[in-house]
This record gives C-alpha cells, structure tokens and sequence, in this order.
C-alpha cells in the first residue's frame, strides 16, 4: 500500500516546503484538492458532516490545484501528485484536458486526476454550467480526458459535449490515472465502468471493506475486474501502522493521510507540519513497509 499526504487547505507558501519534506521522508504522493470560490450563502448542504455545515470557513486558502502541483512537481524528483477530487463538471473539459496533459508532460508518470461532483449550487450557477447534469457531463468529461490525453486525433459526439478531429500537445508520455470520488452508487458505478480507481471520503476499514466489495461486483458487471484499479482510501485511523495495515487489508491500494492533525500542536504552523511529516513516516510508513 502506497501512501500519499493531503495538502488541503495549506497556506500557499507551505506548499513547496512540504512536497520536499514528503518526498524525503517516503510517501508516494501528493493530493490537491479543488475549491473555485466560497459563496457567502448557499442553499445545499455539506454532504460530509454531521450539521450540513462548512467546516472551514471564507479565509481558508485552496490554492487551484493545476497551479499547486506543477510547482511542486518542479521541485520534487521522484513524489506523484493527484486531485483529491477536482470538481470537474464546472470546467471545459478541453481546456481542462489541456492543462491536465501540460502537467503530465511536464512531469512524467508523476500526474493523475481525482474527479468528482460539486454540491454547491452557486458554483454551478456562477460559472454557467448546468448542475442537474453534473453527472451525466462528468461520464462525458472522464471519456474526453482519456481521448484527448492519448496524443492522437480524436472527435466525441456526446448528449453534451461534441467536437471534431482534434489533437492536444504536448501529449503525456505516460497514461495519465482517472480516479473517481463519491461513495452514491452512482458515483461507484461512475468508477468501476470508467475509472482506474475509486477514491474515499474519510472512512473506517470496516466500512472501506464493504464499498470495496461493491466496487469489486460492479467492475465485474462492467467486465472490468481483471483491469488494474485502485482503492485509494482515507483511513479514519490513528498514526499506528496496525490501522494502516487493517486499512490495506479492507483493500486499500493508497491511503491518504494528514500527519499534523494526528499530532498534538498547531496544525497552521509550517514547523509542526513538517515535523509531523518527518513523525509520520518515521512512526508508520518505515515500520509498515518493515513487515
């Protein structure tokens, strides 16, 4: 099981800072996640906490993930960066396929794109797109991406998008992964007939155990089950390697984590961490990869 570090939220000039410190002390990626804009108001609530609030606020920095990685790319050799999700129904998806395979070529190998939904209406509202058909746009959007990142000639006609024989360069050099967020079953289905992987909310291995199950019976639905696909999971667990380990054993293939909130001290500060980072990899992902 890989391990990949959570940037979310980070203040931008911490940003370069930690992607080396992660690299040194052995995870095998980075995430980003995506956030266009705070609206003062909204009418939806947040799916993912117990009161349907926000639980951050309109200060908290979300630097644009496609700005985010390529400069932590540029100063890393060796970690992978992915969009832990990127919102990808409130953007054009050749513009988006554009800069997804800039970055790709720019690091090679290093890149993957996390999609998923957006529940904000105003995000929709305010960047003229239309939210009833979020869903059915991203199946669209993750068959462009794919296309147009081959480097090849390629048209789409599609209930809403459609275009004609077009080529995008640079082209990446290596296949760029297409990891799909949400636990709907339709968000399941979404990866299991068109991902290369599912992607997690915070969850328990017991829990992680039984979408894994159902993600296994749809990829054989689909015809999918002997294609590679990872279980890209975020673990609600301690910073001991045992719940890492009942983590991979629920079928976990990447577990993302976030050391300075598993650590006493304040998570803003850049020193905690990066002192949590180096903790982190000392007290789990060394003795982990031991046994």
């Amino acid at each position: 099981m890989k391990f990949a570090l959570a940037c979310a939220m980070v203040e931008p000039s911490h940003l370069l800072p930690l992607a080396r410190s992660a690299e040194a002390a052995g995870f095998d990626s980075i995430t980003m996640p995506d956030s266009v804009f705070y609206p003062r108001n909204t009418d939806a609530s947040y799916p993912y906490s117990p009161n349907g609030e926000r639980f951050w606020d309109e200060e908290t920095p979300f630097v644009d993930p496609w700005v985010a990685i390529p400069a932590m790319a540029a100063v890393t050799e060796r970690i992978d960066f992915f969009t832990n999700v990127l919102k990808a129904p409130l953007r054009e998806p050749l513009l988006l396929a554009k800069t997804v395979s800039s970055a790709a070529a720019m690091a090679p190998g290093r890149i993957g794109v996390g999609v998923g939904l957006s529940w904000i209406p105003e995000e929709f509202e305010w960047l003229n797109q239309d939210m009833r058909t979020r869903g059915a746009r991203l199946d669209e959007i993750i068959q462009i991406l794919r296309a147009t990142m081959s480097g090849q000639w390629t048209a789409f006609q599609g209930r809403h998008y459609c275009f004609g024989e077009l080529m995008i360069k640079p082209a990446p050099g290596a296949r760029v992964p297409i990891f799909v967020g949400g636990h709907s079953e339709p968000a399941l289905r979404r990866a299991a007939r068109l991902g290369d992987g599912w992607i997690s909310v915070v969850t328990s291995p017991e829990e992680l155990a039984i979408t894994v199950d159902r993600l296994d019976t749809l990829r054989g639905e689909y015809a999918r089950d002997t294609e590679p696909f990872e279980i890209v999971a975020t673990p609600l667990v301690g910073p001991d390697p045992d719940g890492f380990k009942a983590t991979q054993e629920a079928g976990a293939t990447n577990a993302i984590t976030v050391p300075w909130y598993l650590y006493p001290g304040d998570s803003s500060e850049l020193r905690h961490q990066l002192e949590s980072i180096e903790r982190f990899a000392q007290e789990v992902i060394q003795p982990f990869r031991s046994t």
